[in-house]
């Protein structure tokens, strides 16, 4: 009897493991299809009314909501009528599709007014992501949006939640983006100043009494101002995907009386911490979980604060609301006033702190193929103001490098790379410059391809005495591992010692704080071109970035609806 069950049980499992492989298909993704107008249109998001670049009439724009595997067509009209236009998908590594990163001068032709472009891709991993404009200063006049992937239907993440929702902190400037464009540009330099309000998905409060503005140009009572309000119902756990697309703005986040679970960064899940305020730069994405479990008779402030700059705009502020109370009744408390701007402790332990979630590490490589040392610096160039990577500024070319690299027009942009490091010995990254003078370049790193390469972000001090910003840098077409922050000036010798190489959480954005050092480490295994760079508008518009390039060999042949510039004019597009 018990051969009998033993042989038929295994008969029977053979069969299922039959069935199982040959008849379940292996889920492949939907395609998700989206088409898109981006066009200028008079908005008030925190009640004074200019000009806005929206899609679909949104700014942010719409969400894109996939799974893991999806792919997503955007069919996207520039109907600026006189700007040109492109579209970066912030954190989606593009990995068979560098053409379709959305970036100007380095993947693509801008697209021209009145044509329509489509960008292809497939979304390869599940968390939090963004996209936004790569044009010129685009991003700041309000063209930007939220990308949520998940995971396919079955498979569970390391944390619960009752609900999902999405939350894009901002900054918003009333003068246009020509105007700053222009006073960046000029001798004498005219700096673009703090932002006048910030904004929680798009939308703020400017006080509109402030002596100078014109009548009828800033409203109170415009509901498109009115604050947000992020309705919650009471003891249910919400995952808060917060993004941040500021153009020049390191933010605090808080909601008042709520602690703060953070679960995820730039779509890996960090070993779980809590906070009372969320740190955040230009680029970066976390989820944090967040309990409703406060007197659900009142609601609650969530508040955004500028930190890192010493800055006169007001804190953003939206409303956390207690389901069932008004969702535009005002908390009977103050604002929470937020920490110090120039408190940089609580800032560097909390990069410190994030790591990543035991069970989803990627082991980064334990010893790099090549060490790039970049000297973030203010200088001046023919009278003009500029940043510099180890004293070189960078400036895009008018044929995109990834046109020119795999068609061999190698004449259209300078063939010498910019240098590895800088002098380490001698430079003083307390003092300014005893010369300021740099010069440009749109030179490039070429990469070996899939080596390990060691960046190190080292920051200085401006050209005013006592002052070194923070900056957000990100990277295109990779996620990179952070191996270390530490104070002071890096040393080549001792510092790589004390490297994380067991836990280090995986990014694409990443800050280097005052007077200090960032340490990343990522494979080049990504055949295309990729930018690299300060995620502050103005920064890089003034020149902190740079490009790297890697297995361009591999790359088949071109789609050419990305021509028609520089010295692509004369190839087709359709």
């Amino acid at each position: 009897m018990g051969e009998f069950l033993g042989s038929n049980l295994m008969k029977f499992l053979a069969y299922c493991i039959l069935v199982c492989f040959v008849t379940v298909p292996l889920v492949e993704g939907r395609v998700r299809h989206y088409k898109w107008e981006v066009k200028y249109e008079f908005k008030s998001p925190d009640c004074y009314k200019k000009l806005a670049i929206t899609i679909n009439g949104r700014s942010p724009g719409p969400s894109i909501i996939a799974q893991q595997g999806d792919t997503i067509i955007v069919e996207l009209k520039n109907s600026l009528l006189t700007e040109n236009v492109a579209i970066h998908w912030h954190g989606i590594r593009q990995i068979g599709t560098p053409w379709f990163d959305g970036t100007e001068g380095v993947t693509q032709c801008p697209i021209l007014p009145g044509d329509t472009f489509v960008y292809k891709f497939v979304v390869d991993r599940p968390g939090t992501y963004l996209y936004h404009a790569h044009y010129g200063m685009q991003r700041e006049a309000g063209l930007y949006g939220s990308i949520r992937v998940s995971l396919p239907d079955g498979e569970s993440e390391p944390f619960s939640y009752d609900y999902d929702r999405s939350i894009i902190l901002s900054d918003w400037y009333h003068t246009s983006t020509y105007e700053q464009a222009a006073g960046l540009s000029s001798i004498p330099f005219v700096w673009v100043g703090e932002p006048h309000s910030i904004l929680i998905q798009g939308k703020g409060r400017f006080n509109c009494s402030t002596p100078g503005i014109e009548a009828g140009l800033c409203n109170t009572t415009n509901p498109e101002c009115t604050p947000y309000a992020l309705t919650v119902i009471p003891r249910k756990t919400y995952r808060l995907r917060i993004g941040s697309l500021t153009s020049l703005s390191a933010l605090s986040f808080e909601i008042e009386g709520h602690n703060m679970t953070v679960v995820e960064a730039d779509g890996h899940y960090v070993e779980p911490f809590v906070v009372q305020n969320l740190f955040i730069y230009s680029g970066e994405t976390y989820s944090v979980l967040i309990t409703a479990d406060q007197d659900p008779s009142r609601n609650y402030w969530a508040s955004a604060k500028v930190v890192s700059r010493n800055s006169n705009t007001p804190n953003g502020l939206a409303i956390f609301n207690y389901y069932p109370n008004h969702p535009r009744r005002s908390p009977p408390t103050v604002p929470p006033p937020g920490p110090r701007w120039n408190d940089t402790e609580p800032r560097l332990a909390q990069s410190i702190a994030i790591k990543s979630h035991q069970g989803f590490i990627h082991p980064p490589p334990q010893t790099s193929d090549r060490v790039i040392v970049m000297l973030n610096t203010q200088n001046r160039i023919n009278g003009n103001v500029r940043w510099s990577i180890n004293n070189v500024s960078f400036n895009l070319p008018h044929t995109p490098y990834l046109i020119s690299l795999k068609h061999n027009l190698l004449h259209t942009f300078n063939q010498n790379p910019p240098p590895d490091g800088y002098d380490f010995a001698n430079y003083d990254i307390y003092s300014v410059a005893k010369n300021v003078n740099a010069t440009t370049s749109n030179g490039i790193y070429k990469l070996k391809f899939n080596t390990t390469v060691d960046i190190i972000l080292q920051n200085a001090n401006t050209m005013n005495p006592n002052n070194s910003e923070t900056h957000p840098w990100h990277l295109h077409g990779h996620d990179f591992w952070v191996v270390g922050y530490g104070k002071g000036k890096f040393d080549n010798f001792k510092d790589p010692k004390n490297y994380n190489l067991v836990n280090p959480i995986m990014k694409n954005t990443v800050p280097v704080h005052p007077y200090g050092w960032t340490a990343l480490r990522f494979r080049a295994d990504n055949p295309g071109v990729w930018a690299f760079h300060c995620h502050i508008e103005s920064h890089f518009f003034m020149g902190m970035g740079v490009v790297f390039e890697e297995g361009i060999e591999k790359l088949g042949s071109l789609p050419t609806s990305i021509m028609g510039c520089g010295d692509t004019k004369g190839f087709h597009r359709p």
